[in-house]
């Protein structure tokens, strides 16, 4: 009995240092920012407590919405770039001559940070200098669009270093996962007839299904809270036509020194990602995992 006693107190005291930094750097700032959300402060002065008011307001709030809707956007063209990633990761797997080699490229993005990365795809889309306008006006496009400053396509410009940002981190964990599977498996499906197809999808797919559910959710969570290339590039702009929520709060708390309603928007955020993440794992569990 005294040695199961002791053993608790040594668990527990490897257990502590984690739990209170955990709750120190996580759950104490949730409950200080739900709090500040209640009030109208400036960041620096006196702190007033207006109840629900932010709240009231960030629902009539049309920027709000507009950064909603962008942010849930960008969830859908991650979580779609899935597939691509994915199929890569297949591919990769296989008998593939230089699979060694695109696997280090496909990973040079992950070294980059998200200013040099913004830096890059700056140059790449400047309207006059940049070499896709170029490569367009070699091809004999004229006037070729002004991909950062046209409120109508700015969003899907922004997206695409997004998606090429994270590519080698998604298709690192589907290798990796891939390459768990069982050889055996594998024997057994090409013995039995599986062309390379039906092997990829009916057999190596399903058994990482795990896998793919979390990268579901770490690609649709990481859209909605996302904000550094679109800081670097836009800043949200022109005129919000690329603003997100995380980008949205920002602006609000430090740019307009509305720290109160910039937290409103920053619990919001915390809401809508916790109902988001709910969904998903209600829409993705498999049939073993309801049974459980």
């Amino acid at each position: 009995m005294n040695n199961m006693m002791s053993d608790k107190k040594v668990i527990a005291l490897y257990i502590l240092p984690p739990l209170l930094l955990i709750v120190a750097l996580i759950y104490i700032p949730i409950i200080m920012t739900g709090y500040y959300s209640l009030t109208q402060w400036d960041g620096i002065g006196q702190m007033k407590f207006i109840g629900l008011d932010n709240y009231k307001e960030l629902i009539k709030d049309e920027m709000f919405w507009k950064s909603v809707y962008h942010s849930f956007l960008l969830a859908v063209f991650s979580v779609i770039s899935l597939l691509g990633y994915l199929t890569v990761s297949l591919v990769l797997s296989g008998k593939v001559k230089g699979a060694n080699l695109l696997r280090k490229i496909y990973l040079i993005p992950m070294l980059l940070s998200s200013v040099a990365i913004g830096q890059l795809w700056l140059r790449i889309y400047h309207p006059s200098n940049g070499m896709l306008n170029h490569f367009l006006s070699f091809l004999g496009i004229e006037n070729p669009p002004n991909w950062l400053a046209d409120p109508s396509i700015v969003l899907y410009a922004i997206f695409i270093p997004i998606i090429w940002q994270y590519a080698g981190f998604y298709i690192l964990i589907y290798y990796a996962a891939l390459k768990s599977i069982p050889p055996s498996i594998i024997e057994a499906a090409i013995i039995d007839g599986a062309n390379p197809l039906q092997l990829a999808y009916k057999i190596k797919v399903p058994l990482i299904s795990g896998v793919i559910k979390v990268t579901i959710v770490l690609a649709v969570v990481g859209s909605l809270k996302y904000f550094d290339l679109i800081y670097v590039m836009t800043d949200g702009g022109p005129n919000g036509a690329s603003e997100v929520m995380a980008s949205y709060m920002y602006h609000k708390a430090f740019r307009s020194f509305n720290f109160g309603y910039g937290s409103t928007v920053a619990f919001s955020l915390l809401f809508i990602c916790m109902i988001v993440t709910w969904l998903i794992r209600k829409l993705t569990n498999s049939s073993e995992e309801v049974q459980y």
